[in-house]
């Protein structure tokens, strides 16, 4: 079963970024205010959502493949690292 979103993925976003916005600016917040809020709020809906989807992979990883988990494991914190270093401009 093939199943892709990427397509589908902008529309949706731009649909939230403007339903969000206009919500804020219902709220009383300005326009401009109102849209960078609602960026910030999708942006963290979509981390959280990668950082669950993160989170059972390992898990599942774990349980069914004991052999390569720790090897995951490494690699993960190895990009934790990598991130790291790039948002305080160490790379």
């Amino acid at each position: 079963m093939e199943f892709s979103m990427a397509s589908d993925q902008p529309d949706i976003r731009k649909e939230a970024l403007v339903a969000l916005t206009a919500q804020f600016v219902k709220q009383g917040h300005p326009p401009s205010y109102a849209q960078h809020m609602a960026t910030a709020s999708i942006f963290q809906a979509d981390l959280e959502l990668r950082n669950v989807q993160f989170s059972r992979l390992l898990a599942w990883l774990k349980e069914a493949h004991a052999d390569i988990y720790p090897e995951a494991l490494v690699i993960a914190e190895a990009v934790r690292q990598e991130f790291e270093k790039r948002v305080t401009g160490q790379f």
